[in-house]
């Protein structure tokens, strides 16, 4: 169970922090051996169950907003802003659930246990968006992005199915090379995530099986999706706070190092 309540901390941290919590969880699972005690066939849907509790906290953290969005969207349409930011999420969406379904699982077959990938990944996924945040000037709030604005950050967000490079990363970096500033950046990103996340939750509890795994495990699966919860409400204010004022330094740095140490530990153990 402790294991459970630190994979559920490094799920709420991850998902919205941009350091990839996909990668976070392998390399904390299969390197750091937390969590090994989780049965091997429980894995993946316990996983899936952790994005349910940063989902869920983007649902409680955004209430307002996508209420907003979905009454303003039907009623009013495009020309309200808020209603023209439902369809642009629509329009985002698109391209990570056509590549989701064709390619996720080959990806996670291939990628998932090769960890100098994963570890590339993070490296330069945490260069690019320094780089991005630092020669793109802060121009457009949420409300003044354009529909190829949001297709070129939602085509970005396909990279996230490889374990390491970061949904919110690849987003938020997209996001500042069309001159949204920073904490727009993150906030339209974690919008974007929400529908990818419930398809992928969605798309697991359709699989055969995974329904008998869930009950036999209800405490794991609980436990898990509390954690990420509370972690990952933390962690969305914490970073729309942090990138008021600051760039993305840390996170390039963070990225950097980690990806070195996995590279090392795969290389030499």
């Amino acid at each position: 169970m402790l294991h459970v309540i630190i994979l559920g901390i490094v799920q709420g941290i991850a998902e919205f922090l941009p350091i990839s919590s996909s990668a976070h969880l392998i390399i904390f699972r299969d390197i750091f051996n937390i969590g090994t005690s989780i049965p091997e066939n429980v894995t993946m849907a316990f996983d899936i169950a952790l994005h349910l509790g940063t989902l869920l906290a983007i649902a409680v953290y955004f209430f307002k907003d996508f209420l907003n969005m979905v009454i303003k969207g039907f009623t009013k349409g495009p020309k309200d802003n808020e209603g023209k930011l439902m369809w642009m999420i629509i329009v985002a969406t698109i391209p990570a659930a056509i590549a989701g379904v064709l390619f996720e699982e080959p990806i996670e077959n291939i990628i998932r246990s090769n960890y100098i990938v994963i570890a590339l990944a993070l490296i330069i996924m945490g260069i690019l968006i320094y780089l991005a945040d630092k020669y793109f000037k802060q121009k457009k709030e949420v409300k003044e992005m354009t529909y190829k604005d949001a297709l070129i950050i939602g085509c970005s967000q396909v990279f996230a199915l490889i374990p390491g490079f970061s949904r919110s990363g690849t987003t938020i970096a997209s996001a500042r090379t069309r001159k949204v500033n920073r904490e727009d950046s993150a906030k339209f990103s974690f919008y974007l995530s929400a529908p990818v996340v419930l398809g992928a939750v969605v798309l697991t509890l359709l699989k055969e099986g995974t329904i008998d795994i869930i009950l036999a495990n209800v405490s794991i699966f609980i436990i898990g999706i509390l954690v990420s919860f509370i972690v990952g409400l933390l962690c969305i204010s914490f970073l729309l706070k942090y990138l008021r004022k600051n760039d993305f330094k840390l996170f390039m740095w963070y990225r950097i190092a980690l990806g070195i140490i996995v590279i090392l530990i795969t290389l030499f153990r």
